[in-house]
């Protein structure tokens, strides 16, 4: 495995690679649940090339981007141990410069989680093109987790008309069902016993719609008495495009929480 710092060293690279490049863009603090990215990344190409950038863009005024957890000496262990070909690990300065050509994300990412954090997914397009660019991957890896996230994403790919086959992946999780997050480590332990409601929330709405249940409102309201203990942020009901709707339709529907403790965010999410 070898750990690639500058632009120059990553384009020399991969303009001498032959065969199908897996791509698995991260902001390190490496967790089951990017292992199971690089994992099946490793099993479906012949080259995995991961990146860990902490993408100041893409975070708020106030947000957590000082506080947010590195871990680079861990995280190269699990990337040697995932049998990773190359880490990409530039400076801020390596990946933006003062005068930016900027991405804006489409009307339908000021819903939701770009509700309460506008602009954040113009960065994390911004970022993602400028690494998808770089790498020049066949096959790119996205959690479902950021639900949102990964819908902007294979939009931008189908605009720009980028040849990348976006690969989305199945929430990974702990034991006893909560999501697994990099911000998971910010929770105190009452905390982070009381997380496990917002699964048991979905789980219970899954068991409810595999009954019969296709009211969304019936749905998020039994939602919210799950998670009535929580600070519950919003449920949301959703289609593939992340319109809210008032019917579930099976194999086009998403439901999506998100929740705070304290200044933690956690968010999670039930494909149907």
């Amino acid at each position: 495995m070898e750990v690639l710092k500058t632009l120059e060293d990553l384009q020399n690279i991969r303009k001498n690679i032959k065969g199908s490049v897996g791509f698995v863009p991260t902001m390190g603090a490496l967790h089951n649940g990017h292992i199971s990215l690089i994992k099946k990344a490793r099993e479906e190409n012949d080259i995995v090339i991961v990146s860990i950038f902490v993408n100041p863009t893409q975070f708020l005024p106030g947000e957590d981007l000082d506080a947010y957890p590195r871990k680079d000496e861990a995280d190269k262990k699990i990337c040697s141990m995932c049998k990773v070909d190359y880490i990409f690990m530039p400076e801020i300065s390596t990946m933006y410069t003062k005068e930016e050509v900027l991405v804006k994300a489409p009307n339908n990412s000021y819903v939701l989680e770009g509700k309460t954090r506008p602009g954040h997914f113009d960065g994390v397009l911004q970022v993602v093109l400028k690494l998808f660019n770089l790498v020049q991957p066949t096959n790119a890896y996205f959690g479902k987790k950021d639900a949102q996230q990964l819908s902007l994403i294979q939009q931008m790919v189908r605009n720009f008309f980028l040849p990348i086959n976006i690969i989305p992946c199945e929430i990974v999780r702990e034991e006893d069902g909560l999501a697994m997050s990099s911000r998971n480590v910010y929770l105190s332990a009452q905390q982070r016993s009381d997380a496990v409601l917002i699964s048991k929330s979905l789980y219970m709405a899954g068991n409810l719609i595999s009954k019969g249940e296709r009211n969304s409102q019936v749905v998020k309201n039994k939602i919210y008495d799950v998670m009535s203990p929580l600070d519950v942020e919003y449920v949301a009901v959703v289609d593939r495009n992340f319109n809210e709707i008032e019917t579930i339709e099976p194999k086009n529907t998403i439901i999506l929480v998100v929740a705070r403790f304290g200044n933690t965010r956690l968010l999670d999410n039930f494909w149907l």
